[in-house]
C-alpha cells in the first residue's frame, strides 16, 4: 500500500465503482478503480477490476496491461488470471486461456467455476431441438438460416449493438433478413439468413451440463425469435431474454 494510503477509503472506492459495473455503468467504473490506484498503485484487486472493466469497453491493449499488472502484483489474483484469459481467446490462444481459467478456478472456484465444454455434437442436437419446437409453418422458413459456431464474438459484431455488447457476454447474434422483411420484389431480402452462437461465451454462462443445454436451448430460441420478427421487448415477454 501506498504511504498514508487509507486502506477504507480504497474499499469503498471499490466497492462503489463495482456497483456502478453491476449497473453496466462502465465509465464510472473505470474512474472508480483508477482512484484506488491513485492512491496505492500496488491494489491488485483495482488492477485486475479495472482489467475487466477494460475488456468490457473492448480496450484490449489497455486491459492486457492491466491484467498483467495485477497478476505480477500479486500471483494469487484468480480475477487477474480470469481476465487474462478472455484476452487470450480473443487473441485465438484459446490454451493458453484454458491455461489461465483453470489457474483462476484453482485459486477461487466459487468466483471461477470452470466453464463446462460444449461439443459441436451438443449444439446440433439443442438446435434441432429448438427448431423442432416451433410451429410446422416456421420451421419452413427456418431451413433457411444457417447456424454457426464461433468461439467468440468479434468487435464488430460486438459494436453493431446499441450500446455496445459486452465481448464476454454475447452468447449468439442474427444477421441477414428477417421474415417480415423479405418481399418478392426484393430480390436482396431472400439472401440467407445466419444464426452465430458464441461457443466459449455459452461455455462460462453455465454451472452444470444441464443448465448449460437450457442456456443454449433459450438463446438458440431468442435468435430464432429475431428471424421471425421478434423485438428485443417480445422476445422478453417470451423470457427469451
Amino acid at each position: 500500500m501506498g504511504p498514508g494510503a487509507d486502506p477504507d477509503e480504497i474499499d469503498r472506492l471499490l466497492d462503489e465503482a463495482d456497483d456502478a459495473l453491476e449497473r453496466g455503468e462502465l465509465t464510472s467504473a473505470e474512474e472508480g478503480y483508477r482512484a484506488a490506484l491513485a492512491l496505492d498503485a500496488s491494489c491488485s484487486p483495482a488492477w485486475s477490476a479495472l482489467a475487466g472493466v477494460l475488456f468490457d469497453q473492448l480496450r484490449i491493449a489497455e486491459a492486457r496491461a492491466a491484467a498483467r499488472t495485477a497478476v505480477r502484483t500479486d500471483p494469487a489474483n484468480a480475477e487477474g488470471y480470469w481476465v487474462r484469459g478472455l484476452l487470450r481467446e480473443r487473441n485465438g490462444d484459446l490454451r493458453g486461456a484454458d491455461r489461465d481459467f483453470i489457474r483462476a478456478s484453482r485459486l477461487d472456484a466459487e468466483a471461477f467455476p470452470r466453464p463446462e465444454p460444449l461439443s459441436d455434437a451438443m449444439i446440433s442436437a439443442v438446435v434441432e431441438e429448438a427448431k423442432g419446437a416451433v410451429h410446422p409453418s416456421i420451421r419452413a422458413w427456418l431451413d433457411q438460416v444457417a447456424f454457426v459456431v464461433e468461439e467468440v464474438p468479434p468487435d464488430e459484431v460486438c459494436l453493431d449493438f446499441d450500446p455496445p455488447a459486452l465481448p464476454g457476454e454475447l452468447l449468439g447474434c442474427f444477421t441477414g433478413p428477417a421474415v417480415p422483411d423479405r418481399s418478392g420484389d426484393d430480390p436482396w431480402s431472400h439472401l440467407p439468413s445466419t444464426i452465430v452462437l458464441f461457443r466459449r461465451n455459452l461455455e462460462r454462462l453455465a454451472w452444470d451440463r444441464d443448465h448449460l443445454v437450457d442456456e443454449l436451448r433459450i438463446t438458440v430460441l431468442h435468435e430464432v425469435g429475431h428471424f421471425l420478427g421478434l423485438d428485443e421487448d417480445d422476445l422478453e415477454e417470451r423470457g427469451l431474454e
